[in-house]
């Protein structure tokens, strides 16, 4: 809509008239404004809505995880507690009036009056994060998947096998030999650090594979049994040889097996090797990383073989509070055939926790517990370590936790 306004000639000659034209004029502008403000606003509002919920959450989701670390500390029940959905409705009010100008005109020329209000109101639905199904997953020791999907993000792998692991298994000659997590037990937990050391200067060199292993799998049938439709789907998945004397067919196929960390290309491996390493892993489970360091390779000084066992969300966390009480990590010396490590890297602990009985004024994070406060270590030479170890520890819970029930769509709302 176009809307203009003439000053005509005779209001120049009424000072009056002219007043009240040249107010009108404002008033028409300032309304205008106002429409186009309100436009503006909504956007901006929605923006900084969807910012300050998304980070209420996150720090809440934080320190739930810091709470927990401090039950397990005291040794008290693990509990979540989730937000399954948010909606916000902003209200955005204006309203525009008119009154008597105040000096001499009054009672000739009104003066515009504008207004406005912004009402919001929240609705959050936030749930227990309990159940059998939860339950199983908070102590179902984590699957080899996972670490995987973590290595390829470029973590550190002593620090994901610090805090993931349980134990290692070392193969010798004749049998594996299990070696602890656990600072209580000084042997296992000094072999653990010294082999987790070893992987970690490889990776440094950039010289260590995290790759599936490729497994010739092989089935054979009776000839008998197949038909000519049959015979031709088989040759469509598998590589088919035909035993005369026998009247068999053998199929073969490569399908992807468990995960291996090693200090060469897997694929550079002849057919007896494959093979062997094919059997071996039939042994292998779901919750166990197998690593196979060979010599005349990066590391190849100390050449080593075994698994590494991985622990549930649940022992991770009972790990972290005993940590800063019953069994308090220590540090430990690389193995002298170990190649030198990035940075001189070996912090102590896993993830260095603060306690103090005033919040701590530089940390980004605490938490009140037990008379008590617990925050990471920020700060110093081991601030990145830390940090990385707490958002390694906040993916792992996000893989652990269930989908929270809904009672709908999470939106937020705006009406004007």
């Amino acid at each position: 809509m176009n809307t203009s306004l003439k000053i005509r000639h005779a209001d120049i000659l009424h000072p009056q008239r002219l007043l009240r034209s040249l107010l009108y004029i404002r008033s028409l502008g300032s309304l205008g404004f106002l429409l186009v403000l309100s436009g503006c606003v909504s956007p901006i509002t929605l923006n900084r809505a969807v910012g300050a919920y998304d980070e209420a959450i996150t720090s809440a989701a934080s320190k739930q995880l810091l709470m927990n670390i401090a039950r397990a500390h005291h040794r008290q029940p693990i509990h979540f507690t989730g937000v399954s959905n948010v909606a916000a409705t902003f209200d955005f009010r204006f309203n525009a009036g008119a009154t008597p100008a105040l000096g001499g005109l009054a009672g000739q020329v009104l003066m515009p009056i504008f207004g406005g209000s912004v009402a919001e109101n929240p609705t959050i639905s936030i749930v227990p994060v309990e159940g059998e199904e939860f339950t199983k997953r908070l102590l179902t020791p984590f699957q080899q998947s996972k670490l995987t999907l973590l290595l390829r993000q470029r973590y550190d792998i002593d620090l994901l096998l610090r805090l993931m692991a349980q134990e290692v298994r070392i193969q010798d000659s004749t049998r594996q030999v299990a070696y602890r997590n656990t600072p209580s037990d000084s042997l296992g937990y000094e072999m653990f650090r010294r082999v987790v050391l070893h992987l970690s200067a490889i990776q440094d060199q950039n010289q260590l594979y995290a790759e599936p292993l490729i497994l010739d799998r092989t089935w054979t049938i009776s000839a008998g049994s197949v038909t000519a439709e049959g015979f031709q789907a088989l040759e469509k998945e598998f590589l088919v040889l035909y035993n005369k004397q026998e009247n068999t067919y053998t199929l073969r196929k490569q399908v992807p097996g468990p995960i291996l960390i090693t200090n060469y290309d897997p694929d550079t491996l002849s057919p007896e090797e494959r093979a062997q390493l094919s059997e071996e892993a039939t042994e292998w489970n779901t919750n166990d990383v197998a690593f196979d360091i060979r010599p005349n390779r990066p590391g190849g000084e100390w050449p080593i073989k075994g698994t590494f066992r991985l622990r549930s969300f649940h022992a991770i966390l009972g790990f972290l509070g005993r940590s800063i009480g019953d069994e308090p990590e220590y540090h430990v010396e690389k193995d002298p055939r170990t190649p030198p490590i990035k940075r001189d890297e070996n912090p102590i602990a896993t993830m260095e926790l603060v306690v103090s009985d005033s919040a701590p004024p530089e940390a980004d994070l605490s938490i009140r517990s037990h008379d008590r406060y617990y925050a990471v270590n920020t700060i110093g030479p081991l601030a990145r370590w830390n940090q990385d170890a707490f958002q390694m520890l906040y993916l792992l819970f996000q893989m652990t936790i269930t989908d929270l029930p809904r009672t709908g769509v999470p939106s937020i709302t705006i009406a004007k």
